[in-house]
């Protein structure tokens, strides 16, 4: 962890040290002294890749390892502080940028040397650091009487699995073994990779066992090899090994395998393989180099019966081994799975005194476990050794604690060894690079069983430096905010965090941490004293100057403080309050580093608000064109989402015409939403075509207004897969430009979007829609489908169509369809779609059907009995059709937070 923050740190001051070094030749070697301190940060990182990993069991390397961190986070203050005081000053209330004429703010010299002194001190501090750890030679050997490497195989022992060994506590795998034993002794000449994948604990290794002991695949198979890879291999003693099992050489012919060069043991292992049908499983396989070290060895694309199993924590190392026809993932243990497999150890064969009692502990305690195998089975092998129920009361006060750990105090004092969830899912920490360490450590933050918004998360990682800047590959630009969703990526692809929801463009939306995942983060973060800044808003906050994420949205304020404007360095500035209305001047105006600017939803300003400087600005949410200097909005090089709020029409066309004129088309922007003022005092908002035509790689589209057509261009929109409609007042034929876009998944039709008697969805339409909401077509009656259209359909909202007759024909075609809602409907629509109703037959094979808020059949706003109340239908007896009711899903909309929150680099103690 602190090779990571060193490293951070290094790159983070590299910037500012340089403006320093080109501007201020005459500051007295401030900038040389910056760049000494930076070789100092190199230096010393080499010796923290390996101290990081021992960190855990030698107090030594522990405390060596949290003096440097400090020392490297008191560094990147002390530089940023002063390139703030070289950056600006005050003039008239409002900072200037003043970077060529500075001098004029340091006092006799007085900053100079303070700050120069300060990075002198932290300088020397590291290189004594560095020295002591050369001196002592600390980093190569271990200060205690166990070497490094006996460490290190008593961990490698422990790992080991062997296929011969049967287990005695099986539970919940009988299908998934029966579907791999199904593809593995499956007729076909082509060899076969098949992979099981998933995080440390969920039964992969137990899996890949129960197959393997199979009589089938005994009987089909002529040769077996079992191979535990873990995390320290060799390819040349991986393929010896499995030589040896497929064959069972004589001694003799040991000894020449022994000698044999790796690309002759690799053709012989081949070979075996062509001749014979042989079955090679390789346990715990950790790494893409792991695996391309010893393919060479199998016949991989050619034709043969042999086969492969393969168990990875990683999916990209699953999946680049067997594709994605041939990938499987262990589900977590339902209720009855859980209670079966803890009766099985903690209480099978015991006296049955107390065993009411125990079994509702035992019951109390196994919610913790979030049917994770490996966690019930330690927490029911530690509950095995304890007789009396005061033990297991004991247990349950610190259940977590004994669950991540498998053992007493005592007991592992003992042992010397620990046998819990922590050991297993701790070696997927270890493993990760120093920059995926913070990023994972920083998920400790968000509360348990929280789903976490991967917008926010990655902006939020950028804030505190994890990704430090933008790198060229290939003569292009990657942007950070694409680099910290691979991060995002790579951790879910490790198994340590689960995609919760992904968004319309499928991208992961939001995740989540695993209950026991989470427990050793907060582990972890407690030791590297990992924390985020939270407080209320004061009027000072601009004191905050280190500042890179502010975000206010939810919180109850009217104005925001002028002091934000000294927060140059801000990245994310989210100002979504609750109340409408917000007063705010001109803060922004010097932000240069602002990435992200979330402006509420009706902005007061005294004067209108400046862009010009926002350079690097990619999302711009509700900004109102009343308030902004237009020159500004259309000359942001780098937007990648736009919200435009208007009061009248006359303030788009005036958009429209100098985009239009000026010939300016937004290359970047994926996102773009034009929608009127609530309470605007023209009645309806005109939205002219032409600004969507200037923005040409679009992926999501929300208009809200009259428009007279949809443009035929559209359908050269390629990326173009959620559009949202507002008071368009289209016509029903235009519904053939939306259903020819080739990758259109989301749609939603809203009030007033198409004033049209008649809707057709004809042959073909909609190949990919998968979600499609109607809500408040008031003219709509009569609503066609044809045959093939919507093949992918997988939810529909009908909601407030009241003078809609019935569902169409076409929709007993849709197979996919999942989840039908039904929502402020008449009484006599939902009655066709009940059992026995006339339209049930069209939607009796949808799995889920949702009515609410159902409406009396007189044209009037009575709902039935009780006002919003809900009816419930059910379906017929043995059938899946199952019916339930809920509130009508909402209008799309961005991800809600409810923070105050702000983010700097600064380390903070945990609180």
């Amino acid at each position: 962890m602190a090779e990571g923050v060193v490293a951070i740190v290094t790159a983070g001051i590299k910037p500012l040290g340089e403006i320093i070094i080109q501007q201020a030749k005459f500051l007295c070697g401030v900038g040389y002294k910056i760049e000494l301190a930076q070789n100092e940060l190199r230096l010393i990182r080499g010796f923290l890749k390996d101290a990081d990993t021992r960190q855990q069991d030698e107090e030594q390397i522990r405390n060596f390892v949290m003096l440097i961190r400090d020392a490297a986070y008191d560094l990147e203050d002390v530089i940023e502080s002063f390139a703030l005081k070289v950056a600006t000053r005050r003039g008239g209330g409002i900072v200037k940028i003043v970077l060529k004429r500075f001098a004029c703010i340091f006092n006799e010299g007085v900053h100079r040397y303070k700050i120069g002194s300060e990075i002198e001190d932290i300088k020397n501090k590291l290189s004594h650091l560095r020295s002591s750890l050369q001196s002592s030679n600390v980093v190569r050997q271990t200060s205690g009487s166990e070497s490094v490497a006996s460490a290190f195989m008593r961990q490698r022992d422990r790992r080991l699995t062997y296929g011969h060994e049967v287990e005695s506590h099986i539970v919940g795998l009988e299908e998934n073994t029966d579907k791999l034993v199904k593809e593995l002794v499956r007729e076909g000449k082509r060899h076969l990779v098949v992979s099981i994948w998933g995080m440390g604990g969920s039964g992969k290794t137990t899996l890949a066992k129960q197959v393997f002991l199979q009589n089938e695949v005994k009987r089909h198979f002529d040769c077996f090899a079992w191979l535990c890879i873990s995390q320290q291999w060799e390819g040349k003693d991986v393929l010896k090994e499995i030589l040896i099992k497929l064959t069972s050489p004589t001694t003799e012919k040991r000894k020449e395998i022994s000698e044999m060069e790796k690309d002759e043991i690799a053709e012989e292992v081949c070979c075996i393989q062509r001749e014979k049908r042989c079955l090679v499983v390789l346990d715990d396989i950790w790494t893409l180099e792991a695996w391309n070290s010893i393919k060479a060895g199998f016949p991989i694309n050619e034709e043969t019966e042999s086969r492969i199993l393969l168990t990875s924590r990683k999916k990209e190392v699953a999946s680049l081994a067997s594709g994605a026809d041939h990938l499987h993932q262990p589900r977590p243990l339902d209720e009855k799975q859980r209670w079966e497999l803890f009766e099985k150890i903690a209480l099978s064969g015991r006296d049955e005194t107390d065993f009411e009692e125990k079994s509702k502990l035992g019951t109390e305690m196994l919610a913790h476990c979030s049917g994770l195998p490996l966690a019930i089975s330690v927490l029911a092998g530690l509950l095995s050794r304890r007789d009396k129920v005061e033990e297991w009361k004991a247990v349950l006060r610190n259940v977590d604690k004994y669950i991540m750990r498998g053992t007493t105090v005592l007991e592992r004092e003992i042992s010397g060894q620990e046998y819990g969830v922590s050991c297993v899912l701790a070696l997927s920490y270890d493993e990760l690079p120093s920059q995926l360490k913070l990023c994972f450590l920083y998920l400790a933050q968000f509360p348990e069983d929280h789903e976490i918004p991967v917008k926010r998360l990655t902006q939020l990682w950028i804030a505190e430096g994890f990704i430090t800047s933008t790198t060229e590959i290939h003569g292009s630009l990657e942007i950070m905010e694409d680099v910290a969703y691979d991060c995002l990526t790579e951790l879910v692809e490790r198994s340590m965090v689960q995609v919760v929801n992904y968004g319309s463009t499928g991208k992961v939306k939001t995740c989540r941490l695993h209950d026991l995942m989470r427990d050793l983060c907060l582990q972890k973060a407690k030791e590297e004293e990992m924390a985020t800044l939270e407080f209320e808003l004061p009027k000072t906050i601009g004191n905050l100057v280190h500042l890179r994420f502010l975000s206010l949205r939810g919180s109850a304020f009217r104005a925001l403080p002028s002091s934000v404007y000294k927060l140059i360095l801000l990245q994310t500035l989210d100002l979504r309050g609750l109340y409408y209305k917000m007063k705010i001047t001109n803060v922004f105006l010097n932000m240069e580093q602002l990435r992200h600017l979330y402006l509420p939803e009706h902005t007061v300003s005294g004067r209108k608000l400046s862009f010009a400087k926002l350079c690097n600005l990619q999302t711009l949410v509700n900004v109102g064109i009343e308030n902004c200097n237009l020159n500004d909005l259309v000359r942001l090089p780098n937007l990648k989402k736009l919200g435009i709020v208007a009061s009248r029409s006359s303030q788009l066309e005036k958009l429209k015409e100098m985009l239009v004129s000026e010939s300016i088309t937004y290359e970047h922007l994926r996102s773009l939403s034009l929608t009127e003022r609530p309470f605007s005092t023209e009645e309806d908002i005109h939205i002219p075509i032409d600004i969507v035509l200037r923005c040409p790689h679009l992926y999501k589209l929300r208009l809200e207004g009259k428009m007279s057509e949809l443009p035929e261009q559209l359908r050269g929109y390629p990326d173009l897969t959620k559009i949202t409609l507002y008071k368009t007042e289209l016509k029903g034929d235009m519904i053939e430009i939306l259903e020819k876009l080739p990758k259109l998944r989301v749609l939603y039709l809203g009030y007033k979007s198409f004033e049209s008697e008649t809707m057709v969805f004809s042959q073909g339409g909609f190949p990919h829609l998968e979600f499609l909401t109607l809500s408040d077509l008031e003219d709509l009656k009569e609503w066609r489908v044809e045959k093939e259209a919507m093949p992918r359909l997988h939810r529909l909202c009908i909601s407030w169509c009241t003078k809609l007759r019935a569902i169409p024909d076409g929709l007993q075609d849709v197979t996919t369809l999942k989840e039908l809602t039904i929502n402020g409907m008449p009484r006599r629509f939902c009655g066709r779609v009940e059992e026995g109703g006339d339209d049930f037959y069209k939607i009796k094979h949808v799995p889920s059907l949702i009515i609410t808020n159902t409406r009396s059949d007189r044209d009037e706003p009575e709902m039935e009995e009780a006002a919003g109340a809900s009816q419930v239908v059910a379906g017929p007896a043995g059938d899946s059709h199952q019916e339930s009711t809920a509130d009508a899903p909402p209008p799309p909309a961005d991800e809600k937070t409810e923070e105050i929150q702000a983010s700097s680099t600064s380390n903070l103690p945990c609180q």
